[in-house]
């Protein structure tokens, strides 16, 4: 049985606030639960589940705090319109800062806000086996519920790093770091990069021109149509499909 103390609990993991002094966040969904336990990406604090959920996965009970709970109460649990029949509460990794990216390709993301594209880039670079991500301190949490949910499990694939881009490159100066503008050159005429930086600004008012000015190269991606530009979460898909 699910206390109110608990109920109370796991709903206040909605909120940065409490995920920040908790240590910990929520996922639900079979799929992305059932993927965070079979590669232990994360430390698992609680499972709550319908009886429907428990009966098919009894190879997880033995290992892990399972607390069966009927709909009603995942509903109250839910951060979604339509609730999942599992919600787990898992703890946090724990941050290690961004040193030496010697022969690592890395995407950064400049005050990217919306959870939806946090999350799909980030199930994207899981794809293409980007294995690290730095994020400017003004992006959204990637322990956000709908960027937990928008990754599809690829939260526990993928490095996220959070920083400020001009402090870490004026104290680990870097030798290539491209940036995705409107002015850039064509992305087809650079090919594949194994190493560096490729940054990737905000939504609505690309990247800040004082993380700009440390880019040693511009790219863009070349379109015919009149859309003023494309959605972050897309961008960032095209451009790894061509340079990974």
């Amino acid at each position: 049985m699910l206390s109110r103390k608990l109920i109370k609990y796991i709903q206040s993991l909605r909120h940065k606030k409490f995920r920040d002094e908790h240590n910990a966040f929520i996922a639900e969904g079979p799929k992305i639960i059932s993927e965070f336990l079979t590669e232990r990406s994360f430390a698992c604090e609680m499972i709550c589940a319908s009886p429907g959920w428990i009966a098919t996965n009894d190879r997880y009970l033995k290992a892990i705090n399972i607390i069966e709970v009927d709909s009603v109460v995942l509903s109250r649990l839910s951060d979604l319109t339509t609730p999942n029949n599992v919600i787990g509460v898992f703890k946090k990794t724990p941050p290690r800062p961004l040193t030496d990216i010697k022969d690592q390709f890395v995407l950064m993301l400049d005050e990217i806000r919306d959870p939806g594209n946090l999350g799909t880039i980030i199930r994207t670079c899981d794809w293409f086996g980007v294995k690290l991500i730095a994020c400017s301190l003004g992006c959204v949490d990637c322990y956000n519920p709908k960027v937990v949910q928008a990754t599809m499990g690829s939260l526990g694939r993928v490095d996220v790093k959070y920083l400020d881009p001009e402090n870490y490159f004026r104290e680990h100066p870097a030798k290539k770091v491209y940036a995705a503008t409107l002015g850039g050159r064509p992305l087809d005429s650079l090919g594949k990069i194994t190493e560096g930086f490729m940054i990737i600004g905000n939504e609505g008012g690309g990247i800040r021109p004082e993380i700009l000015k440390w880019c040693t190269d511009e790219i863009s991606i070349p379109g015919t149509g009149k859309a003023e530009s494309l959605n972050a979460a897309v961008a960032a898909g095209i451009i790894l499909s061509r340079l990974s």
